[in-house]
């Protein structure tokens, strides 16, 4: 009897702390997905040049967002206005991923490009905030 109340109070308490740990990477919020907040602005002339910025996407781990240089009708650049930056990891991933994206984006020259392994839900942000600075550039 002493025995089995000892494994089960032990099974408990290790039970309790492994799922009471929080990783580095882990955010505050339980949440999911990329949520879009804030509006895209643009800064253009009247040749379909100029920046516009996406609208935030607050992610999982941290807000992205994107800004796109447009000259005739192309997107010539895509900076990364912001990027989760939480941790020493975050930082890793995001500088990884990031000129992935930026690449991608520049090649299609659309927001559908691929999620970069390892770094899904800055992809998601990244691809969603894009596509709000291409529809505020009132590109395709």
């Amino acid at each position: 009897m002493r025995r089995i109340t000892v494994w089960l109070l032990s099974t408990v308490a290790a039970l309790v702390l492994l799922f009471s740990y929080r990783t580095s990477t882990m955010g505050a919020g339980g949440e999911t997905g990329a949520v879009a907040t804030g509006g895209a602005t643009t800064d253009s002339g009247g040749d379909g040049s100029g920046t516009a910025t996406g609208s935030v996407a607050q992610t999982r781990w941290g807000p992205v967002q994107v800004r796109i240089t447009v000259s005739g009708g192309k997107i010539t650049d895509v900076a990364a206005v912001q990027v989760p930056d939480g941790n020493h990891r975050d930082q890793e991933i995001n500088d990884y991923a990031v000129p992935i994206l930026r690449q991608e984006a520049l090649a299609a020259q659309s927001a559908r490009i691929d999620t970069v392994s390892g770094a899904t839900v800055t992809s998601d942000g990244y691809r969603e905030s894009l596509q709000s600075a291409i529809d505020a550039a009132h590109l395709r």
